[in-house]
């Protein structure tokens, strides 16, 4: 089973990713399980969409207390009580323009990749709007789902901007693969 938690802030679309995340993995015939945690009820407060995949029923009903990976909207928010939710070699991308190094301090022992999803939004018209160049990205680094299932996902499920998010998404998938390539060489 994968668990995933995404972490944001009220209006950055955070909850939005989780949705489609999940729609997409369902979408692969994969069995699903989401829900969500808010803070204080408006902006700008901290939220997160929590996710489980699997090809067998899920059954466990619980949060989740040790997530194989996560989706970090917001760099503020990678601190000690968030880490503490991923297992010790998690993977975390997070939307940042630091480096892995200067991150990987902030979470030690775990796989944190950033992607500059604000850039990403603004290259393709979405302005602050980051979910689809961040999913993108965390779908290239977990290796799941398919780039085309996604994108697909969001292209019929974004409320607007549909091209500019499917393309926010390849953009956010090729640049982690452009990253991975490297540090693998």
């Amino acid at each position: 089973m994968l668990q995933i938690v995404i972490h944001g802030r009220g209006g950055q679309g955070a909850q939005l990713a989780g949705n489609l995340l999940a729609m997409a993995f369902f979408a692969e015939g994969r069995q699903v399980q989401t829900f969500a945690t808010y803070g204080g009820a408006r902006r700008g407060t901290p939220v997160s969409s929590s996710i489980r995949v699997d090809d067998r029923p899920i059954r466990l009903r619980c949060d989740i207390e040790q997530a194989d990976a996560m989706l970090v909207f917001d760099a503020s928010l990678l601190d000690g009580r968030l880490v503490s939710m991923a297992r010790p070699d998690a993977l975390i991308v997070v939307n940042s323009r630091r480096t892995p190094a200067q991150l990987a301090q902030q979470a030690p022992g775990c796989r944190v990749l950033p992607v500059d999803g604000s850039a990403i939004a603004q290259r393709h018209g979405l302005g602050r709007i980051v979910n689809s160049a961040l999913l993108g990205a965390f779908a290239c680094a977990v290796g799941e789902p398919d780039l085309w299932t996604l994108s697909g996902t969001i292209a019929d499920a974004a409320p607007k901007d549909r091209q500019q998010n499917v393309d926010a998404c390849l953009a956010g998938y090729r640049l982690i693969e452009a990253q991975l390539r490297k540090a693998a060489a």
